[in-house]
């Protein structure tokens, strides 16, 4: 697997940061003393710090959340951590994340609006997952042996031991993709240009981890994955697909096929280890299965909203019944005719899909409930697209009867008491998302919801000092610090300041401040 964001935004969709990762890839070519003057201090020829990964990883992640193709989807991102921190904790557990690991790295996961089957690690804990693989995955234990695998690239430090194997190439390479994006934004023409040369796809190569590395992360992520409890057949009914693409044409619409080249050997020794340790088949269970086709349903929607996508959607949805009770695949159909309804602002049959849909999610057993929960948000957004903010709420109470701590629930409660609620629910929504935040700091949606109820609320300095905290948690320092002085200039103008929140403000601009010193005092990537 890529260790590098080219493969977040790959060449053939053309986008700004594809463009960038061609030239980035060019710019190999360069005199070392060049490349070297530019980056991080990364060791001559020794294996990078774990500091200097995070830094470095840091830069890259920058960059990411400032492309458009970053997305931050409450429901996916909610499916993925409820893999992903399982994953974590077996990691964990086994030793393989050091103290000083856990402490530096950030361990996040990243969602990329495109529509190629990827995944990847990045320095420092970042990791890459494409709307495209997560929308062909079959279940949750498929996603989570991509997960476990790409986890074990960053535990094993795989990326620093290329630095060490590869002496000053390898750090050569990493600077050169940093130098690209910052080309690619001032002029991405130029960097289009640099696609067509040979020499990018010649150096890619030394881009992907070697044959015995992706072994170690077979192995690791095998064990990581049976620790935290998941399905290891997973690792096989991946390797299936992703066997069977590779049989019938790779057409750039499976990249991970590329970095990730799937032998012989690796799809041998996963079927060794299974027979060697046989998994015990597992009792089906019919309400993960609906929530994973109603995720890999909205990943689909998400990655490819095109005119064409839509249509496809809506004429799946209208072969469904909405007058009788239909199996998980006629849900499934109908979730996403209603998505595809709503993108196309048609809310009265986003609406009929979705309370059909919820009519038939009602009458499974066991009760699915993340999947009657995806249906019920889905309803207050299309309530919210009507401009029907009370009935948004009325349709949210329920579910925050029961889930006010699950994060999909709450931004949404968010959205709508911000829409003329009464001081009750503001209260409450203002409470909630203190709490959430005080508990994930580097949550920038959890924030920009607090500054909206806090603006509803008329506590303007609260406000902005929740956006200041949302560009510090998108690693945007320079625009966390204006924000944090403009709600010290505000208190400055106020007759009446909150003085326990004007003392916060104070010393996060500090804090921020030193942030932006240290960011100011890299070596230029330009």
């Amino acid at each position: 697997m890529s260790t590098v964001l080219c493969k977040l935004f790959p060449s053939s969709s053309h986008r700004p940061l594809a463009a960038a990762c061609a030239l980035a890839l060019a710019l190999v070519s360069a005199p070392a003393s060049l490349a070297q003057s530019n980056l991080p201090q990364l060791g001559d020829g020794q294996e990078m710090s774990i500091a200097a990964e995070r830094q470095l990883g840091q830069r890259i992640a920058r960059e990411l959340y400032r492309d458009p193709d970053y997305l931050d989807d409450p429901l996916l991102v909610d499916y993925v951590q409820r893999i992903w921190q399982p994953l974590l904790q077996a990691a964990r557990a086994r030793g393989d994340i050091t103290s000083e690991m856990n402490e530096r790295f950030a361990f996040e996961v990243l969602l990329g609006r495109d529509r190629s089957v990827n995944a990847f690690a990045l320095p420092g804990g970042y990791f890459g997952l494409h709307l495209g693989l997560m929308a062909i995955v079959g279940n949750r234990d498929e996603l989570a042996s991509v997960m476990a695998h790409e986890l074990s690239h960053v535990t094993q430090r795989h990326i620093a031991r290329m630095t060490a194997q590869q002496s000053q190439q390898a750090p050569v390479v990493l600077g050169a993709l940093l130098l690209g994006i910052l080309a690619a934004r001032k002029n991405s023409d130029a960097a289009n240009a640099i696609i067509a040369g040979s020499q990018a796809a010649s150096v890619q190569s030394q881009l992907n981890f070697s044959r015995d590395m992706e072994r170690e992360a077979d192995r690791i992520g095998y064990q990581v994955l049976q620790d935290a409890q998941f399905n290891v057949q997973g690792f096989v009914g991946m390797f299936d697909k992703l066997a069977l693409s590779n049989r019938i044409n790779d057409n750039g619409s499976f990249p991970y096929l590329r970095t990730h080249p799937l032998t012989s050997e690796r799809i041998g020794d996963m079927q060794s280890r299974l027979q060697l340790n046989p998994v015990k088949a597992k009792a089906a269970d019919p309400a993960a299965a609906l929530e994973h086709l109603l995720i890999t349903t909205r990943a689909r929607i998400l990655s490819d909203s095109s005119v064409d996508g839509l249509r496809n959607e809506l004429r799946l949805a209208s072969a469904v019944s909405t007058t009788s009770v239909v199996e998980a695949p006629g849900i499934a159909r109908l979730y996403g005719g209603a998505m595809a309804a709503l993108k196309q602002r048609d809310t009265a049959a986003a609406q009929r899909y979705t309370e059909a849909a919820l009519r038939s999610a009602s009458a499974q057993t066991p009760s699915p409930t993340y999947a009657l929960r995806a249906l019920r948000l889905l309803s207050a957004e299309i309530a919210l697209a009507q401009g029907d903010a009370p009935r948004a709420r009325e349709t949210l109470r329920e579910l925050m009867a029961s889930s006010k701590d699950q994060r999909p629930v709450l931004l949404m409660w968010a959205q709508a008491v911000s829409r003329g609620a009464g001081s009750e629910d503001l209260q409450e929504a203002s409470s909630l998302l203190q709490t959430w935040v005080a508990q994930y700091p580097r949550d920038a949606a959890a924030w920009e919801a607090a500054a909206s109820v806090f603006s509803t609320r008329n506590q303007p300095l609260r406000a902005i000092r929740a956006q200041a905290e949302a560009r510090v948690a998108l690693l945007d320092y320079s625009a966390a610090l204006d924000r944090f002085k403009a709600g010290q200039e505000l208190a400055k103008r106020s007759a009446s300041t909150d003085h326990i929140e004007l003392s916060i403000i104070d010393s996060r601009t500090r804090a921020v401040q030193a942030l932006v010193r240290e960011l100011h005092s890299e070596k230029p990537l330009n």
